[in-house]
């Protein structure tokens, strides 16, 4: 294989821990490449001129980071406006909170035309490009423009909605049509790569050419599910260090009379956080035994604090978390702690560990990875059990899950109340069954099966 280029909207360095799971996974073939990783820097630039930036070149180890600068005026069109103001919402089936009047289109477009034109220069012609999430759909397309041939890959972190959902976006043909510049279209889950053959067949009559491969606009592009997953063994180790191991100490501690439960989630309607607290309100309705024994811990990231849907959803959480307080609370238990701040990633190892039940209930989700590194972190011998909403693209994987759908506030808090209940050897046989699947499936599994497609997915190799 040629030098692995990445490309995502926010760069990251694959040599600093923190980095997260992206870097983690295309680090190892970054560095064995000789790679470049290519994005935005993070800076905005106020007086900066619409279209233009400061490319910066410098060296990771053997890994080449490429950062751009953007004006205020791009990244409020390209970013906030469109990437998280359209395609957001719609990707995770909020048309009601989509702005299609905003006329961001034209800077997403531009940013995405500023990267092509600030990468092309930095390509080699073996390399291996592989462009990552909504923010960049387009950019293989302007690539092509410029005479890139490479082979190119696109990732799609986040879901892709039925074709219902998402024609109702006004650029919609267009935005699709720039999939097919592509070599191959990852999806996280088989649901999304179904709307998307649903999709290119009936709006752009594309025409099957092979297993999961179309034809249309004198492109052939092949598509596939590549569920991402964690680094285990990684994650594992995090566990082991001292500041999860005095986490879970102290936590156990502090919670010695309760049975813990606990959410972990970015601030974001897509989460389904008021479902979930509505549930868990129930359950202590439905099932007074958990009154002075339950408490859910839940961890509320803040994220997009200047967007107004995300000033409603934090008004609300707060609102119904006080409510439950106030109406169930006592002097020594209050049901819910809620936190509206970023707890340390080396310290989450602990707190899952200390939990008896873990809540992913998003109302849709690409993958939801904290459902996967809650169970890493338990103990095999006495493990925690996973509810798990149908709505996360983990849900096709991991079955063995208690599976809910948020929108059943009284069917969730049974299921809720199942988990508290669950016998040890079923609780076993579950995490056993789960343990297998995400060590299978890890984010090495995932990075090696997306290039080796993507290596074998020329466009040449299928007739016209």
């Amino acid at each position: 294989m040629g030098r692995l280029v990445v490309v995502s909207n926010r760069l990251a360095d694959p040599r600093k821990p923190a980095a997260g799971g992206l870097a983690v996974a295309l680090g190892e073939t970054l560095k064995k490449t000789g790679g470049m990783w290519f994005g935005w820097s993070g800076k905005v630039v106020e007086q900066g001129t619409p279209g233009e930036g400061e490319l910066r070149v410098h060296q990771a180890g053997t890994v080449t980071l490429a950062e751009l600068d953007l004006c205020q005026e791009d990244h409020d069109a390209y970013y906030r406006g469109y990437a998280n103001g359209v395609l957001w919402p719609v990707f995770h089936y909020r048309l009601d909170l989509a702005h299609f009047e905003s006329g961001h289109l034209g800077g997403y477009r531009r940013v995405n035309q500023l990267f092509a034109r600030k990468l092309f220069p930095l390509l080699k012609r073996d390399d291996i490009i592989w462009i990552h999430d909504y923010h960049l759909i387009p950019l293989a397309a302007e690539l092509r423009a410029m005479g890139c041939e490479a082979r190119i890959g696109f990732f799609l972190h986040i879901p892709l909605p039925p074709p219902p959902i998402l024609t109702a976006i006004p650029s919609h043909e267009w935005l699709m049509r720039a999939l097919f510049a592509y070599d191959l279209v990852g999806f996280q889950s088989h649901a999304d790569l179904q709307h998307f053959a649903q999709y290119v067949q009936a709006e752009a009559t594309a025409e099957p050419v092979g297993a999961n491969q179309y034809r249309a606009f004198n492109s052939t592009v092949r598509a596939g599910a590549f569920p991402i997953g964690i680094d285990v063994a990684d994650f594992q180790r995090l566990g082991r260090a001292k500041e999860a191991r005095d986490t879970y100490e102290s936590t156990k501690q502090e919670y010695s009379r309760r049975r813990l439960l606990i959410g972990v989630d970015r601030l974001d309607y897509s989460k389904g956080l008021p479902q979930r607290i509505r549930a868990f309100r129930e359950l202590l309705r439905l099932y007074p035994e958990n009154r002075h024994s339950a408490t859910l811990l839940q961890i509320a990231s803040p994220s997009r604090e200047d967007v107004e849907a995300y000033g409603d959803i934090q008004h609300e959480l707060e609102s119904l978390c006080g409510s439950i307080n106030g109406d169930f609370g006592d002097f020594d238990w209050m049901p819910i702690r809620y936190i509206h701040r970023t707890v340390a990633r080396k310290r989450l190892p602990g707190l899952y560990r200390a939990c008896a039940v873990a809540l992913v209930t998003p109302l849709r989700d690409g993958m939801n990875l904290v459902a996967k590194e809650f169970v890493a972190a338990q103990d095999a011998e006495d493990p925690g059990v996973l509810v798990l909403s149908r709505f996360a693209g983990a849900a096709e994987q991991m079955k063995e899950a208690l599976i809910i759908n948020p929108y059943d506030t009284h069917g969730v808090a049974q299921v809720i109340q199942h988990a508290l209940q669950m016998p040890l050897a079923e609780r076993r046989e579950r995490h056993a069954a789960l343990m297998g699947n995400i060590r299978e499936f890890d984010v090495h599994w995932w990075c090696r099966e997306f290039l080796r497609t993507l290596k074998n997915s020329r466009p040449e190799t299928v007739a016209a």
